[in-house]
């Protein structure tokens, strides 16, 4: 996987969520790197990386052992948003000796419906034969139905190649595999480790009747919301947002 690494001591993972890439987490990064070894990386189908034909939670799992084993890293801490936090999830539950810690932003270990329809079909509408720059993008995006800020999140994977414009993420691996990663696969694990949801206050992702679901497989979990945000709590409410899981961290004492 391509990764960004900066700071050194005990490891620390960012995930970013569905579509996006390592830069989604880098001011959290930056808040961390003065005391930690942090590691952005780009999920598979996404940013820089390798495109899957097949990606679920278990081989995702799999690749950030993968990616841990050739750092030279024992265990780390994994922190991700929204899909990312999935993988975090998924890689403690399927991995517990390789995580010491874990934080899910706005994201439960939950199945959840389709919710991103109009958005395949804005991406996978679009001309790429060099008839379409990135201003007539944003404008045949928000004609599909896509509001501008997620449209603007979006058209950060949207580069010109050799033959005119092109996605850096996998839209037809992302769409292929889409069951899988809004699915969830791991109902009868659990992870012992300190754990910390984070949701946003406005946020439909995390709600009350996810709880026991949470409390199963994450017994020492800490719930915290941040008030007055929604799914993109780390952008709306930055400063709050990475003070809140510092503290976390800090908290643990990590080895190194």
């Amino acid at each position: 996987m391509n990764r960004a690494i900066s700071g050194q001591g005990p490891a620390i993972v960012l995930i970013h969520g569905l579509f996006g890439d390592l830069d989604n987490l880098k001011s959290l990064g930056q808040s961390l790197q003065s005391d930690y070894r942090v590691i952005r990386v780009d999920v598979p189908n996404h940013g820089n990386s390798p495109h899957w034909d097949t990606m679920d939670y278990p081989a995702l799992a799999d690749a950030m052992v993968a990616m841990l084993d050739e750092e030279g890293i024992d265990k780390a801490l994994f922190i991700g948003h929204s899909m990312g936090g999935k993988i975090a999830m998924a890689t403690a539950l399927y991995h517990p000796e390789r995580v010491s810690g874990v934080v899910a932003a706005d994201i439960s270990p939950v199945a959840y419906p389709h919710r991103h329809q109009l958005v395949f079909q804005a991406l996978t509408s679009l001309p790429l034969d060099g008839s379409c720059d990135r201003r007539q993008a944003l404008v045949h995006m928000k004609d599909a139905g896509v509001d501008e800020a997620t449209a603007q999140f979006l058209l950060k994977s949207f580069r010109r190649t050799d033959t005119g414009f092109g996605w850096k993420m996998n839209i037809d691996g992302l769409k292929r595999n889409y069951d899988a990663l809004i699915g969830w696969p791991f109902h009868t694990l659990s992870y012992s480790g300190p754990t910390l949801f984070v949701r946003g206050g406005d946020s439909d992702y995390v709600k009350a009747e996810h709880k026991d679901a949470i409390m199963a497989q994450f017994p020492a979990v800490q719930l915290k919301s941040i008030a007055a945000t929604g799914h993109w709590l780390h952008a709306q409410k930055p400063e709050l947002f990475n003070r809140l899981v510092k503290g976390f961290v800090d908290s643990l004492a990590l080895p190194l």
